[in-house]
């Protein structure tokens, strides 16, 4: 998905070829026993995760720091094609309840190469260049990297 050159500058892209096939990468994203094997560089873990993966549906996703530090995720799935596509967002919680700052809108797409193999597309979309930017300095292309090819190694175990 390419965005609009007026959105573009409030875009932050990951795109890795993954030696795994699409429908293991989407359930490493659709399983909430599995993320704390994954979704946090280490030594970040996922303490708690309930996931309702379906358009319209919300998900809590608390990541622990190394030092007991908590950090809740709260969002709603927007669009959900298995295997394809995952698309959710921090804007709303629960029940299309507004979020006290919406940040970011994430879609997650997964181009199945035909030999195993994905092309996984991670794009993070924020609402102002200002929010990009934070990201950015708070390490968004190592962190999500790293969260990226524990990914992978996770797939394999599916």
């Amino acid at each position: 998905m390419t965005a609009p050159a007026s959105l573009a500058d409030r875009d932050l892209v990951l795109t890795r070829i993954i030696d795994a096939p699409a429908d293991k990468l989407f359930k490493c994203w659709t399983t909430p026993e599995r993320l704390h094997e994954w979704f946090c560089p280490k030594p970040w873990t996922v303490s708690h995760a309930e996931m309702d993966t379906r358009p319209g549906g919300s998900s809590l996703i608390v990541m622990k720091g190394p030092n007991g530090e908590e950090m809740p995720n709260t969002g709603v799935y927007l669009e959900v094609v298995p295997n394809k596509r995952l698309v959710f967002t921090d804007a709303f919680t629960s029940a299309w309840v507004p979020s006290q700052k919406p940040f970011m809108v994430v879609t997650i797409e997964f181009e199945d190469l035909g030999d195993g193999t994905t092309r996984y597309t991670a794009t993070v979309r924020h609402w102002t260049v200002e929010d990009r930017q934070t990201h950015e300095q708070m390490g968004f292309h190592q962190g999500w990297g790293i969260a990226t090819d524990q990914l992978a190694e996770v797939a394999k175990t599916f």
